[in-house]
């Protein structure tokens, strides 16, 4: 397997590692399965760790391992300070970040605390200890509508689609934002405070480097006697306003939280993922909260020279109000794969809804062109690339992989698909076990097939497949992440005129980005090309199209 020959630096305690880092992210059951049973777990990411080496990552963010139901892909936690048997155990854990740290790889995992699953401890207990009860105080319960209280207390609909609310068996009613097995912590109590923090420190004590928050904006929630309708929850605009989402009590947590993570030397990092608009993310990336913030405005843009322009301006000035670097990303474990929503007509508009639209048609409709969408891909990554802040990618874009549209209703996971059923087709099609062989059951994911059905295409899509192969997406990522390490300094960027369909910036030691958006060929500032999505016939940047130059 080709190695990087930058990839290997031994960590430091810099304290600013996390500000121009790359992070890859891992969905622990769909990277590497070692025994074979179908899902991918801890030994199987240790016995890849030479592959994330070789590709050059700082870091990796593992999503959630922890003991689950799976009834939302491991999002709904049964014990937060444990591995799901299933996954591993704690000193496979141990045995993981240990191997990463020897690799010059830092470690960051996913902390889910909005919600707990419905098989928790503290939530079992909820149900046995009954109304008015200290157990049930750490939720968030309430009695019903009507003379019986067979209504629930208002009319919220849950993301996944469908009520909020569901009752249990003595009467009451329970808060859950998502999927109903996954009930809303109450954020006023003190008991869940604390027992988060003993969270954070179980991990921190382990090695883990950092954490990312998942829907760190929904903690604090204004609940009154008299809950609003769904309706005017949903006509409220000014900022701050929402009773569930934005409050701006939660940044108390994340004070709290930052005197946990400077207790340990360099202090733990966090990147909040948090939906929020974009004037109110650089709360979340304080120095005095959480550090960091997900910005998913480049993820939401069309393929489009004037979006990511001002994209990039807008978000390196929030970055510098907040202290903070930016974070770029184009896929995760809950969107359409980028190499996909690229290959899509383009729509003034947000590109994950257009993805999901194409999914619900079974992948039909709105034709895809896999070549234009891939050739746009590495384009458009090559330039994220370059931009001052940190790089977020997602397992199997370094391949290419496309998203998946056609898995059968009868394999589908995702608990948005059953709630939504011809609305939302889930999020199954991003999370489909990486193919690392040509060949095999599984392409080499495991010896036994993989949880979710992968495509024939994959093999030749495959690390084997791709491995030493000049021009492929992978020897591509590989470049550009060692010429990342030797080339990035200060966080600076300066903008180049250039035409409308072009964006060129540079950045310090004379390193020019320059991607044309458009269908013509354009000229490229004189210098040496140190890398190029695609060949540069000419010498001329041809349309979907990045390179990297040194200016002479």
């Amino acid at each position: 397997m080709t190695s990087n020959p930058h990839a290997h630096q031994p960590l430091t305690d810099d304290a600013t590692w996390w500000r121009q880092a790359t992070v890859y992210q891992i969905y622990p059951r769909s990277f590497a399965d070692a025994n074979g049973d179908g899902l991918g777990d801890l030994r199987g990411i240790i016995s890849r760790v030479p592959y994330l080496q070789g590709l050059g990552v700082d870091a990796v963010w593992l999503s959630p391992f922890y003991p689950s139901a799976l009834a939302d892909g491991g999002y709904d936690v049964a014990d937060y300070r444990d591995v799901d048997p299933r996954i591993g155990t704690l000193d496979e854990f141990d045995e993981m970040v240990e191997a990463l740290h020897a690799a010059g790889i830092r470690v960051i995992v996913d902390i889910v605390p909005n919600h707990s699953s419905d098989e928790y401890v503290w939530f079992q207990e909820a149900l046995a200890a009954g109304p008015g009860s200290p157990e049930r105080a750490r939720y968030i319960f309430r009695d019903g509508l009507g003379p019986d209280g067979a209504e629930p207390p208002a009319d919220w609909k849950s993301v996944f689609g469908g009520p909020a609310w569901t009752r249990v068996p003595d009467g009451q009613w329970y808060l859950h934002l998502f999927a109903k097995e996954q009930p809303d912590f109450n954020w006023d109590n003190e008991e869940v405070r604390e027992d988060f923090r003993k969270t954070l420190r179980f991990w921190s004590d382990r090695g883990v480097d950092g954490f990312r928050i998942d829907v760190a904006h929904a903690l604090t929630k204004e609940l009154g006697e008299s809950l609003p309708t769904q309706a005017e929850m949903d006509a409220l605009t000014e900022p701050g306003a929402h009773p569930l989402w934005d409050r701006d009590e939660v940044h108390e947590i994340y004070a709290d939280w930052r005197k946990v993570f400077d207790e340990y030397s360099p202090p733990r990092i966090a990147v909040a993922e948090a939906w929020v608009s974009t004037p109110r993310r650089p709360r979340y990336a304080s120095a005095e909260g959480l550090g960091q913030a997900f910005n998913f405005d480049l993820l939401e843009a069309d393929f489009d020279a004037e979006q990511f322009r001002t994209i990039i301006t807008d978000n390196l000035a929030l970055s510098a109000a907040s202290g903070s670097s930016t974070t770029w990303v184009f896929s995760n474990h809950d969107v359409v794969r980028h190499a996909t929503r690229y290959a899509l007509p383009p729509r003034n508009g947000s590109t994950v809804k257009q993805g999901r639209e194409w999914l619900l048609s079974g992948g039909t409709e709105p034709a895809a062109d896999a070549a234009v969408g891939l050739r746009r891909a590495r384009a458009a990554t090559l330039l994220m690339l370059g931009l001052p802040g940190s790089a977020y990618l997602y397992q199997g874009e370094e391949l290419g992989l496309p998203e998946v549209s056609d898995i059968p209703a009868a394999e589908r996971q995702d608990p948005a698909f059953f709630r939504n059923p011809g609305v939302d087709v889930g999020r199954d099609g991003c999370r489909v076990p990486l193919p690392w062989t040509r060949e095999g059951t599984s392409f080499g994911f495991g010896d036994n097939g993989a949880h979710l059905p992968q495509p024939a295409s994959f093999g030749e899509l495959s690390v084997e497949a791709q491995d030493g192969t000049p021009g492929s997406t992978l020897e591509l990522y590989r470049a550009a992440l060692a010429l990342r390490r030797e080339l990035q300094t200060d966080e600076t960027l300066e903008w180049i005129p250039a035409p409308a369909d072009v964006v060129h910036f540079a950045r310090p030691n004379g390193w020019h980005v320059v991607t044309n958006f458009g269908p013509d060929a354009v000229s490229l500032p004189d210098g040496e090309v140190l890398l190029a999505s695609e060949p540069l016939p000419g010498g001329l940047l041809p349309g979907s199209t990045t390179a990297w130059v040194r200016a002479h």
